[in-house]
């Protein structure tokens, strides 16, 4: 996309929104929408697209057309989540992004969530700005456990850790009806690729995402990597959005997450995680290539091979 596009303004900051299109042209289209509405002040904003290898190339519409603010990087063949938002990344970087917005293409976001997230990362330290995020109403994993009118604020993040005992990430207060207990603007240890909000001074110290996961534990990995460098990062209760969840991924339980998600754990803690963790994970990975599912076990299997990235996932 030709620099010349963008407004020259130095007084203003620029702050770019990459999502990624995969075979679910209505949820983008809904999403950028969605962010089109958002209200920020004295801040430029640009919508980058990258469309992931989709069977039917990704287009905006007549609409969307209408202005310069939303961009479409179409690549050829499937770079996952990993080099997806890379490549929306490297395109925000060259043109000179102060801030960078990663978020899931299937999620709709209150008009001021953006500007709550700026009040966030604006403060000392602060590299990575999250929200809090609400299933979408009717997308509730346990639909009938809530009244009709809790749907729409049952929480699916509020903030996360890492389980080094487990070696996994956690999201706080998932499922519960959010009554005010997760209000605290504060730092946190993890927080969710579903939507993150980035100084460009992080990607320039420590890179973009690792493409060594392709897709699954990803968030995890450069959130280690943002605190090792010294940067915090911080939960903003104020900024909402809501998530349709597993919207492009085929939903928990897919063979998809079987081997990803098997696979990716055995890269994330034997890299980070203590030695406790990391006996506890070669013990877990014998088990699964004798007993587990057939994409578990062809998880294993590439971990030990070092057959990442895309691995053996057709």
């Amino acid at each position: 996309m030709p620099a010349e596009k963008f407004k020259k303004n130095s007084n203003m900051k620029k702050i770019f929104i990459v999502t990624i299109n995969y075979n679910s042209e209505k949820e983008t289209h809904d999403c950028i929408a969605s962010l089109k509405k958002l209200v920020v002040k004295d801040v430029g904003l640009q919508i980058v697209i990258v469309d992931n290898a989709s069977k039917i190339p990704f287009t905006l519409t007549s609409l969307e057309k209408k202005d310069s603010s939303s961009h479409v990087l179409r690549s050829e063949t499937n770079l996952g989540f990993t080099g997806g938002n890379n490549l929306g990344i490297s395109f925000a970087l060259s043109h000179n992004a102060d801030y960078i917005l990663l978020i899931n293409n299937d999620t709709i976001v209150e008009k001021q969530m953006l500007e709550f997230l700026i009040s966030s990362i604006e403060k000392e330290n602060v590299g990575l700005a999250v929200p809090k995020i609400y299933f979408a109403k009717g997308h509730e994993f346990h639909l009938d456990r809530y009244k009709k009118e809790e749907l729409g604020k049952v929480i699916w993040f509020a903030g996360g850790d890492i389980d080094w005992k487990n070696g996994v990430s956690f999201h706080r207060g998932v499922d519960e009806v959010d009554k005010g207990q997760y209000d605290k603007e504060e730092p946190i240890g993890f927080a969710t690729g579903c939507c993150m909000l980035f100084k460009k001074e992080v990607f320039e110290r420590i890179g973009m995402f690792d493409n060594t996961y392709f897709l699954y534990f990803e968030d995890a990995d450069i959130c280690e990597r943002v605190k090792r460098a010294g940067y915090k990062i911080m939960y903003q209760p104020k900024a909402i959005m809501w998530h349709i969840t597993a919207a492009s991924s085929g939903g928990s339980g897919s063979f998809l997450h079987d081997y990803f998600l098997t696979r990716n754990k055995m890269v994330f803690g034997m890299r980070y995680g203590p030695l406790r963790l990391k006996v506890a994970l070669f013990r877990e990975s014998m088990r699964l290539l004798f007993n587990g599912r057939e994409w578990q076990k062809k998880g294993i299997v590439d971990y030990y091979t070092r057959n990442l990235g895309k691995g053996s996932w057709k």
